[in-house]
This record gives structure tokens, sequence and C-alpha cells, in this order.
């Protein structure tokens, strides 16, 4: 297993790069489903004004940073993807009820069904391509001897 920095550096890394591939592409199927605003949004969010792409840039790799700082505790037998689908539903429940709630708006999108359905797809989606990217990056770094 790789050192701890490396791991969250990369799980940072993929996570991020997940969002505008994994996340993103799901978000444009959506949108051509007519169930989304257009992918890849710029309108300026937060108290920095950055656009959103980058801000959900920013907070997958934040949550990719933490899947991997507990990667070594995770069971080895269960593959990669399926373990990142767990962290992307983890995602999608944090996004309904828990960032609302800090925000005072309703939470799970006042409970409307295509809310629930958005929310565990792009963040589904979004934590299978964090699984299947982070193996890769980690590939070569291994504990120093």
């Amino acid at each position: 297993m790789a050192p701890v920095w490396p791991r969250m550096a990369f799980g940072f890394f993929a996570a991020a790069l997940s969002v505008l591939t994994f996340h993103q592409g799901m978000w444009a199927i959506l949108h051509a489903l007519h169930q989304m605003p257009p992918p890849f949004p710029t309108a300026p969010v937060g108290r920095f004004g950055l656009p959103r792409t980058v801000d959900l840039c920013f907070w997958g790799g934040v949550w990719g940073a933490l899947f991997g700082l507990v990667l070594p505790i995770l069971p080895r037998a269960v593959p990669m993807w399926l373990l990142g689908l767990v962290l992307g539903i983890l995602a999608a429940l944090v996004g309904l009820f828990v960032v609302p709630a800090l925000k005072g708006l309703p939470e799970a999108g006042g409970y409307a069904t295509m809310a629930f359905v958005r929310s565990f797809l792009i963040n589904g989606f979004w934590g299978i391509g964090v699984g299947l990217i982070l193996p890769l990056l980690l590939a070569g770094v291994t504990e120093p001897a």
C-alpha cells in the first residue's frame, strides 16, 4: 500500500479528474434527457466566486483525499470501482441531507424523486470513476523499504 500522503494526493487528483469525466459525463446525459442544465457550469459560487465546475472539482477532490486516507482499512476483496460507488452514494447522501441543512435550504431537494435520481446517478458515476482512476495512479507507488 502507498504511503498516506501520496494516497491522499492521488485520491484528490483522481476525484477531481472524475468530476470532469464521469460526474459531468452523467450530467451531460441527464441534460440530453432534459433533466439537468448544461454540464460544466461556469456560474460563480461561494465566497471566492469560483466557477461551479471548479468548486465541484475541489469538493470532489476533498472526498477523494479522504477516500485515499481510509483506503488501507477498506476490504481488499471488494473491487475498487464498487468501493468508489459506495463513496459516491455517501457523497450523494451528504449532498442531499447535510449540505442543505448547513445552508438553511430544504433537505433532499424537497424530497422530489428526481432530486434523488439525479444525485445518486451523478455522484454514483463520479464514485465509480474515482474507483477506476485511483488504482491507475497508485500502481507504481509503494511503502518505502
